[in-house]
């Protein structure tokens, strides 16, 4: 089947064939008809991986100290060994998939084989997700809408920690996909909605949304639009869905803020805090989790424990379903969002495009994945793919002994960069490698 990875040294995005993924226990096994690009997320990822390595240092300095404490233990060249191993490991991109069931690993419910579902999985022909990362799709969803699901639970989940109430000035700073989605939920819930960016086609689809608007490219003053906004009380709460290194939109958002306002981080941005900005105002200050409560929780996303309703009410996977009906009530309007698509195996293109090669500056990117019975069905489904390997893997001073032949039972960080290379320098012949995932 084919996959979208990303090499984390060079930057470069290939569509691999890798084997089909084994449902495993609390799984779901989905064979994809769409996924969506989350341009903002996938752009930092490809633009990381180009980056030399000093840039990257910079980027992940936490990263740079775990590496000088490796050196300082295992040495030099071990550690340098290790980096280059693990920067050379490819990354599947994605999640926000769209599909059809196609197998339900032991344990696995809430949905039934040949159901349409919505799901974090990867862009793939097939993925194998937890159970409580999936949901049905309701009938006057398309596919395309459903694919923006996940993205819409992000900004779904950043409105539930402002805690919004009917009437309440809510500034939106950054309108890409999850903003522009924000804003209309914000709309919704009875708020009146002031939206914050530079690029004027996104301000006119918040216009659209019923927003009101700041024009930064145009020098307009978000600081003094939201006082205005607000009749001179301060914004109820700001909501900032950008993504950028200073620091300034979090102490903007202090300035615009009543008393006791809320400002939610949902996207990225520095956070050299000024204390002034937040005591006197008694200002909440949060950031937001992805898609919502259980994210990262091994117990709810591997395991499947969900969490009980009358505790939890809305877990990530119920953030999910509120965004699809959202969308099936016609209260949420996701179809201006899609600029181009693609089918997958022009993946590359889409990716030149989120890299920033051409004109155009793209905001929604469905992938398109081929219709069942297709010449390539069989193909599709198989669990193995061969392994171009060297014709012998010994050293000339060795050919005349009998070669050992090696198979891999799991093919994990270890066994990459310790046994395998081991065993080849030893001489002996990979036959086989198997995995529950097909990446590695």
């Amino acid at each position: 089947m084919k996959q979208i990875l990303q090499s984390l040294q060079t930057g470069m995005t290939e569509v691999a064939e890798v084997p089909c993924p084994a449902v495993r226990r609390g799984e779901v096994l989905i064979r994809s008809t769409r996924s969506l690009v989350s341009v903002g997320t996938e752009r930092m990822l490809v633009e990381f991986g180009k980056a030399g390595w000093l840039q990257k240092a910079r980027q992940q300095p936490e990263k740079v100290q775990v590496v000088l404490d490796k050196v300082k233990t295992d040495g030099l060249a071990p550690t340098m060994e290790a980096v280059f191993n693990k920067l050379g490991q490819p990354v599947p991109l994605g999640y926000c998939n769209v599909g059809v069931v196609l197998e339900l690993g032991p344990g696995a419910s809430g949905v039934g084989v040949g159901e349409r579902v919505v799901s974090n999985g990867k862009h793939a022909e097939v993925v194998s997700v937890p159970s409580n990362l999936c949901v049905g799709i309701p009938a006057k969803v398309t596919d395309d809408e459903a694919s923006f699901t996940v993205v819409g639970a992000i900004g779904l989940q950043g409105i539930r920690l402002a805690r919004p109430t009917l009437g309440e000035a809510v500034v939106v700073v950054g309108l890409g996909l999850i903003g522009l989605i924000t804003v209309q939920l914000l709309r919704a819930n009875g708020c009146r909605v002031l939206g914050v960016d530079y690029d004027e086609a996104k301000l006119e689809l918040a216009r659209k949304f019923g927003a009101e608007v700041v024009n930064l490219a145009a020098g307009e003053d978000p600081v003094a639009s939201g006082q205005s906004f607000s009749r001179g009380r301060g914004v109820d709460a700001v909501i900032i869905t950008a993504a950028t290194k200073s620091s300034e939109p979090v102490h903007q958002a202090a300035l615009m803020c009543r008393k006791r306002g809320r400002i939610i981080l949902v996207g990225t941005a520095g956070l050299e805090l000024s204390r002034t900005d937040f005591y006197e105002k008694e200002l909440t200050f949060q950031v937001s989790c992805s898609y919502g409560p259980g994210r990262y929780d091994a117990s709810y996303e591997e395991r499947g424990v969900d969490y009980p309703v009358g505790f939890v009410r809305w877990t990530e996977q119920r953030n999910f379903e509120a965004v699809l009906d959202m969308m099936a009530d016609g209260r949420l309007d996701v179809k201006p969002l899609v600029s181009h698509r693609f089918d997958i195996a022009e993946a590359e293109q889409a990716y030149g495009l989120v890299a920033g090669n051409g004109s155009m500056n793209p905001l929604g990117i469905v992938l398109r994945y081929p219709s069942p019975g297709g010449p390539d069905e069989e193909m599709l489904l198989r669990r193995s793919v061969a392994i171009r390997l060297n014709a012998s893997l010994r050293s000339a001073s060795k050919a005349d002994r009998r070669e050992p032949v090696v198979a891999f039972i799991g093919s994990g960080n270890y066994a990459t960069a310790v046994l395998i290379p081991a065993f080849k320098e030893a001489g002996a012949s990979l036959k086989s490698v198997v995995s529950s995932t097909g990446v590695s």
